[in-house]
Order: structure tokens, then sequence, then C-alpha cells
């Protein structure tokens, strides 16, 4: 066996546990660390009354994000417009909780836990689910699981236009043509077969559509820059970081600091943020993620579009032409 090869060998043998370790890393350490960082919340009611609940929230120093509102319509527009994930309305009778499965189920179970171990003993919390998860997917699970599939069709997309040498107009034809398939598709089966997203149909499959383009030619716009090299670094971010850090299974602000925010600003995790938007939210908050989308994908498109090809060795070298000889 020649040096080269063993050299490889060695390459292997020691590049497999690493990427299993960065994987464990990514997926494990976030999940084994959930706990709320500047978590939105609102409470709201008179002042004096309110400001006992307030205090008890901001006492959990960094965990909560207290927003006050005047009353319970005030409350309850706020989570609408996902600017608080819910809020606990003060009332002559007890707390009232109000809360969004649909924005996640898990922030909305630890609030309830975190009212009720908060109350008086005795006092009822009456609790209201201001926005809720659709009966096709009540825990949020199915939701959760699509961020996965989405960066897979669009690491697809990237890697195929990539190997089969697809370059400039043709590449980015392909891109676009191949994410407004996968979205329509998607929506096909999330909306009208599972019945896990209830917004508007089309709305949705752009969403599905713009997702996967980001991903897609991102990847591919990094193999146009660095060669093939590039498909591995377009997994690395999509795949391996993007999937974990996104956010979409409990919360971004849930995840470990920085995470929840690198997340937000990678294609799965702006994508999982604005299909629950405009699945469920009618489309409030719905900017940030769109310009992250777009960014992405026009970064990658441009790049398939005017980067000169990155050399490969499998390249022929030009050959060296010898002066001629004058006699």
């Amino acid at each position: 066996m020649s040096t080269a090869s063993n050299r490889r060998a060695v390459a292997v043998i020691l590049l497999i546990p690493l990427l299993v370790t960065l994987a464990l890393w990514a997926f494990a350490w976030p999940a084994a660390r959930i706990a709320p960082h500047d978590l939105p919340v609102g409470v709201a009611g008179p002042a004096s009354a309110a400001q006992p609940l307030e205090q008890h929230f901001e006492q959990r120093d960094g965990a909560f994000e207290v927003h006050r509102f005047d009353d319970e319509a005030a409350a309850r527009t706020a989570i609408e417009e996902r600017v608080v994930y819910g809020a606990v309305v003060v009332t002559p009778q007890g707390p009232h909780l109000l809360t969004a499965s649909a924005a996640s189920p898990v922030v909305a179970q630890l609030l309830r836990e975190a009212v009720t171990a908060s109350a008086p003993d005795d006092t009822p919390v009456r609790v209201t689910d201001a926005v809720a998860a659709p009966p096709g997917d009540p825990r949020g699970s199915a939701l959760g699981a699509s961020v996965l599939p989405l960066a897979l069709a669009g690491m697809a997309a990237g890697a195929v236009v990539t190997l089969i040498g697809l370059r400039g107009a043709r590449a980015a034809v392909t891109l676009i043509g191949s994410a407004a398939l996968v979205g329509l598709a998607a929506t096909a089966v999330a909306h009208s077969w599972l019945g896990v997203v209830t917004g508007d149909w089309w709305a949705e499959a752009g969403v599905l559509a713009l997702t996967v383009l980001a991903i897609g030619s991102a990847v591919a716009g990094l193999a146009a820059l660095f060669g093939p090299r590039g498909v591995g670094l377009g997994a690395l971010l999509m795949v391996l970081l993007g999937n974990p850090f996104s956010g979409v299974t409990s919360a971004p602000e849930l995840l470990p600091e920085p995470v929840g925010a690198i997340g937000q600003w990678l294609p799965p995790g702006a994508g999982g943020s604005l299909l629950r938007s405009v699945a469920f939210f009618d489309g409030s908050a719905a900017g940030g993620a769109v310009l992250t989308l777009s960014l992405w994908a026009l970064f990658g498109l441009a790049a398939v579009l005017f980067a000169r090809p990155a050399p490969t060795s499998a390249e022929p070298a030009e050959p060296v032409r010898e002066p001629a000889l004058t006699g």
C-alpha cells in the first residue's frame, strides 16, 4: 500500500469519530440544556396587582423578558402578533394564563407550570390557549420533524447540481425549479393530508420553497466558490448545525445562548420560524426570517451565476509548449 493510501486511511479513521462527536454535540447538547433565556412573556392587569407577578418572573435573572399590558385584549393581540409567547392576566378570581401552543407547545407547558407554582395555595389558575396548535399536530412534533427533510432536500439539490456539472443560468433555474416542486409537494403532504399546518396553502408552499432554495443555492454556491469542499461546508452549516440549532421543536429562546440566535441566522431555523408565522399567525413577525432566507438564496444564486469554477484535481493540466528551436 502506498504512502498516500496510508495517509487517506488514517484520515478516514480520525475523521469519522470527529464527525460523530460533532454531531452528538450539535444535537444532544442544546436538547440537554433547554431553559428559558430572555423568553418574551406578558403580564396584564392593574399595576398594583400585576407588579408582584412581574417581579416573580424577573427574579429568575435572564430567564424572562417581561412585557406589561393594560388588559387581556392587549395581551391577546401581543400573542397573536408573536410579540410574546404567553401572558398572565391578573383578575379578581385569580391569574388567567394565556398561552400559544401553536408558537411552542414546550413554552406553553413551561408557562403553565411556572404560573401554577407561583399562584397562592388553593388559587385556581385558568388557562386559555389563545392560538392553539392544530388538531393534527397538537404537540408540534410533526412540524419540528419537518426541518430535517427540508434541509436534506436542499442539500440534495445543491449537491446534485454540483456533481452533474451544471453552471450559470442552468444551475440557477434547476435550483429554483426543484425548490418550487418541493414546496408544492411538501405543502400537499403537511397541509392537505396531515393537517400539520393550517394557514394559507400557497403562502405555506412559498415558505417551504424559499427554505429549500436558500439551502440548495447556498450549498451549490459554496461548491462553486470552494469546489467539492463547499458541499461538505454546506452540510455542516445546514444539517449538522442548522437542524439542531433551529429551535423548531422547542423555541429559539429555550436553547443555550448563543445557539438560538445562530440558528435563526441559518435557513433551517429561519424557515421553521417563518412557517409557524405563516401557518398559525397570519404572517406576523415574518420579516426577519424572510430577509434571512432571501439573503442566503441570493448569495448562493449569485455565486452559482458569477463565480469561476473551482479547479479540481481531475481537470487536466494545460500542456506546456516549449519554444520552437531555430536553426
